[in-house]
């Protein structure tokens, strides 16, 4: 079946949401606990959360969809980063954060996470960032490889928690 890719729109939360919950544990060490794993998931990836950030106007939200359900996203934030282990290791201003970018387990290898992230560059690039960034961890060695192949090289490092535990990520930049 062919894949669908368009803008989320403030009616898509729920669907977000729903593909969100299942593709967040992919991207998990295997030591992260499953309490941790929830707890993060209830922070931020509910449906009310999904609301909040279709309603930012610094963010933008791409969705990817066959047989009507979704089966990947990507989420960009505009503007400088709030982190300050990110500010010191970014070398592109202005940027955009890729925040997120998941496709179910069942589709990956199909291009799917490719032209969600062609979409989110060329969003960003006209909001006129001349750089994005994110951060992965430095465990995930599928997402590694893909933001490497996608031209994100390595430019630091930062913490990220999920359910209370330290978990180190990569700083990834790539110029637009």
């Amino acid at each position: 079946m062919p894949v669908t890719y368009r803008q989320a729109g403030p009616a898509d939360a729920a669907r977000l949401s729903l593909v969100a919950t299942a593709t967040f544990v992919l991207a998990c060490p295997p030591h992260t606990t499953a309490g941790g794993i929830q707890q993060h998931l209830a922070a931020t990836l509910t449906e009310e959360r999904f609301v909040e950030y279709l309603a930012d106007e610094q963010r933008m939200l791409f969705l990817a969809e066959a047989e009507g359900l979704p089966v990947g996203y990507t989420m960009v934030i505009l503007g400088p980063p709030t982190d300050t282990e990110v500010a010191a290791a970014l070398t592109l201003s202005p940027t955009a954060e890729l925040s997120k970018c998941y496709v179910v387990a069942g589709r990956h290898g199909q291009g799917i996470a490719a032209e969600l992230m062609r979409l989110s560059v060329d969003a960003v690039k006209q909001r006129g960032a001349s750089g994005i960034w994110l951060g992965v961890n430095n465990e995930n060695a599928r997402a590694n490889r893909f933001y490497e192949k996608s031209g994100f090289r390595v430019v630091g490092t930062k913490s990220f928690f999920v359910g209370g535990e330290q978990e180190s990520d990569f700083v990834r930049e790539r110029a637009l």
